[in-house]
């Protein structure tokens, strides 16, 4: 199954202009079940470049599954206005705005969200606010000391989720040990699942290399949530 996307602009409540993109099976037909899941991806920091072009082969990958994926770029990356936050605080409201216009727009009522690098931070932050996230997939969170500077605030909203959680990450992470992630998923709410990649770096994690691996675990996690 191959795919296509469309462009879009998702306006935020504070007046910010997100460029979007979804990305859909080429023989879908114009009406979506709404029993069908739509997979949100949050790309990794802004300040040090990060964008949606990141994700566009995971998102791709999704979509060749038959699945809907949204990707976009948050306030002042890409093609976005505004301007970034240091601690991604301010994105959460970008990541609630895209979810509120996915599921008004395409009638989809069930929401998966997954974020990468800081944007697995931001979106952890997002999902208790939005009503229709049924689950949340972390690629590369960052748990380390010197990353938690900037993102430690985050940590609490999602590790006290009940939402359905999987983590994945490299166990030469760089910015997370194995010892720093297995403590802090042992304190975490509602159930949790985890795939570590031996030998894999964590912004090895984030190229194309490993781009299929990524859509095959989303996809087998989706197939466990109800």
């Amino acid at each position: 199954m191959s795919s296509s996307f469309q462009p879009h602009t998702v306006e935020t409540n504070d007046g910010i202009k997100l460029h979007t993109r979804v990305f859909k099976p080429k023989d879908s037909d114009s009406t979506i079940d709404t029993n069908n899941i739509i997979i949100i991806l949050v790309h990794p920091y802004s300040v040090l470049g990060g964008s949606q072009g990141l994700l566009r082969g995971i998102a791709t990958g999704l979509a060749e599954k038959g699945y809907i994926a949204i990707t976009f770029d948050t306030r002042g990356a890409g093609r976005s206005t505004g301007r970034a936050s240091l601690t991604g605080f301010a994105e959460i409201n970008d990541v609630v705005a895209v979810c509120n216009w996915a599921c008004d727009e395409m009638k989809v009522h069930r929401v998966l969200l997954v974020g990468s690098s800081a944007g697995a931070s931001i979106s952890g932050s997002a999902v208790d606010k939005i009503k229709q996230v049924v689950g949340y997939v972390s690629l590369g969170y960052p748990f380390g000391l010197f990353a938690s500077i900037l993102f430690g605030r985050h940590h609490k909203a999602i590790l006290h989720s009940s939402i359905p959680k999987l983590f994945v990450m490299g166990t030469r992470d760089g910015f997370t040990t194995v010892g720093q992630f297995e403590k802090k998923l042992s304190s975490a709410a509602g159930r949790v699942e985890k795939h570590l990649m031996p030998g894999v770096g964590h912004f090895q994690m984030e190229g194309v290399t490993f781009d299929a691996q990524m859509v095959n675990l989303i996809h087998d996690f989706i197939a466990t949530l109800e």
